[in-house]
């Protein structure tokens, strides 16, 4: 039986370190757009959803190619609100509606724009093919350790980890394990995880290593991704948003 993909792209509109990050301009196209034009190139992924509160927002996203089904409840949407949730809103408004959910969920964040198309279907087929790994999640190597990190207590520091050496934290970084970190670039849940756990990612997360691309979170990060639009890996991102924006 062939497996299904779906494409989901969280664009809340209460973002507070930036207004309206989701849908600020970027290149001359709204945020959300990119994510929406790579869910398109993809071979693998078979429709674009994406959960928002925002009725401006869901215009938008429709310009450019997603669905947006329904919106997004105020109190899913809040700052302490979790992936978790807006996941289990879709699957209970596919249930309402009769629908099959789908194999796969592909969690596509506007917030990292700029991704190579490829990585992201080399990790779907992957998924596609392991029953084994619960979800999927994308992350790159860091030279940092939480070995070396610290905590505040009181007046006093210590560290976050703990270790069978004494000032472990003072050892060479090269003596600790091997650090990642999850950067968005694509993410991987199971709807048979979360309906049969209660959990999004369950106890067998595949971490795939990806480039580390830019990270829309501040303004500074804004800047450094115009810069990196003029690489030419992203052409044919900016050429079908180009064409979509012109349709």
């Amino acid at each position: 039986m062939l497996k299904t993909a779906v494409a989901v792209i969280p664009a809340r509109s209460g973002s507070k370190s930036i207004l309206d990050k989701n849908i600020r301009l970027l290149g001359g196209h709204p945020l959300i757009a990119y994510s929406i034009i790579l869910a398109k190139l993809s071979s693998e992924i078979d429709r674009i959803l994406v959960s928002t509160d925002s009725e401006k927002y869901a215009g938008i996203a429709m310009k450019y190619g997603a669905e947006v089904p329904l919106l997004r409840p105020k109190e899913l949407s809040e700052d302490n609100s979790t992936d978790y949730e807006f996941f289990r809103h879709i699957l209970d408004f596919m249930k309402e509606n009769k629908e099959e959910a789908p194999d796969l969920f592909v969690h596509l964040r506007p917030t990292t724009p700029l991704r190579d198309v490829r990585e992201i279907d080399c990790a779907i087929k992957y998924l596609k093919n392991n029953k084994y790994a619960s979800a999927l999640r994308s992350a790159n190597k860091t030279h940092l350790t939480p070995y070396k990190m610290f905590k505040k207590k009181g007046e006093y520091m210590e560290p976050f980890l703990s270790h069978n050496e004494t000032e472990f934290y003072n050892l060479p970084r090269q003596q600790f394990e091997d650090t990642y970190i999850p950067n968005g670039v694509v993410d991987i849940v199971r709807p048979s995880i979360i309906e049969s756990t209660g959990l999004l990612h369950g106890n067998n997360i595949k971490l795939w290593e990806t480039t580390k691309y830019p990270d829309i979170d501040v303004m500074e990060d804004f800047y450094y991704a115009e810069s990196c639009l003029h690489n030419p890996k992203f052409k044919i991102i900016l050429s079908h948003l180009n064409e979509t924006k012109c349709a």
